[in-house]
């Protein structure tokens, strides 16, 4: 999809697609939407990617009413197929949960169904051909249109970060200020000594500091690393349909053997994206005997 009068090379037709929808105030032109990367660039962090938030918001509300519109019309007799499906997904989640989370809140089943279902229908975002919706958007005037909200490092941090503030809440509230802190200084090295375990303790803090602040980033990069990569692949097929008809029709081949390779990805990232929420929830859980 180019700008109009504006021929896109390659290059330009890949950057083109990787570009946000970005609303911000641009320090020469005010607010308003960015027509190109430096646009965008120069509006700074507290801009807006309209498309991400537009797409992520939108397939949870879609998740959210079609839950429970089948939860309403659940019957005790012979299921239908929608309750059917809903029943086994709710199972799975459980099965899940209780083989990953040893502790008692009834918060984490629901956070976790709402995790799985909420990131799957955004990585399935990246099944939709790269060009049909950016076209379609270009008709009504809008400049970019990125689809797949978790190819977006700002969507997959948000989640990370939500679930990070809940690890330290529950951290707090389980272990209390003393044993939360005992737990991020008194270990892993030891000592009964306390001169030396006075020396132990920044030692300990730096690398148990680390480690937790390591959890949110890994978390969220891991989703936007995989779903990113499979994006950039779909984009470089959509290519090889304007390299004449045997380059096409090869593509054409290529693209449907990467979409199917590729629902394998989505299921599984959205699938270790909820684990590693359940397990890091386990974790700020657990009291050790001595707390």
């Amino acid at each position: 999809m180019a700008v109009e009068g504006e021929v896109l090379t390659a290059s330009g037709y890949i950057k083109h697609h990787l570009q946000n929808l970005t609303f911000g105030l641009h320090p020469e032109h005010g607010w308003g939407i960015a027509h190109g990367p430096e646009e965008a660039r120069a509006m700074g962090f507290w801009a807006l990617h309209i498309d991400t938030l537009f797409f992520s918001i939108g397939l949870g509300v879609l998740f959210l009413w079609w839950f429970h519109r089948v939860g309403k019309r659940a019957s005790a007799g012979v299921p239908g197929a929608a309750q059917n499906f809903v029943e086994w997904i709710i199972d799975f989640i459980n099965d899940n949960v209780r083989g990953s989370f040893s502790g008692r809140n009834d918060m984490v089943a629901p956070l976790a169904l709402t995790l799985f279902i909420w990131i799957l229908l955004q990585n399935l975002m990246d099944l939709v051909p790269v060009d049909v919706i950016p076209e379609l958007a270009k008709l009504i005037g809008i400049p970019y249109m990125k689809v797949v909200p978790t190819t977006d490092p700002n969507a997959t941090f948000g989640m990370s970060i939500g679930v990070f503030l809940l690890v330290l809440y529950y951290s707090f509230k389980m272990k209390g200020a003393k044993g939360f802190a005992a737990e991020l200084t008194l270990h892993p090295f030891e000592s009964k000594n306390p001169i030396v375990m006075a020396l132990f303790v920044p030692v300990n803090l730096l690398l148990e500091g680390v480690n937790l602040l390591a959890k949110p980033v890994s978390h969220s990069l891991r989703l936007f690393g995989n779903l990113y990569a499979g994006e950039m692949i779909f984009i470089l097929i959509a290519l090889m349909y304007s390299g004449g008809i045997l380059i096409g029709a090869f593509g054409i081949a290529l693209q449907w053997a990467w979409a199917v390779f590729h629902i394998l990805i989505v299921l599984l990232q959205a699938f270790i994206f909820m684990t590693l929420t359940v397990v890091y929830l386990d974790m700020a859980h657990h009291v050790p005997d001595e707390h």
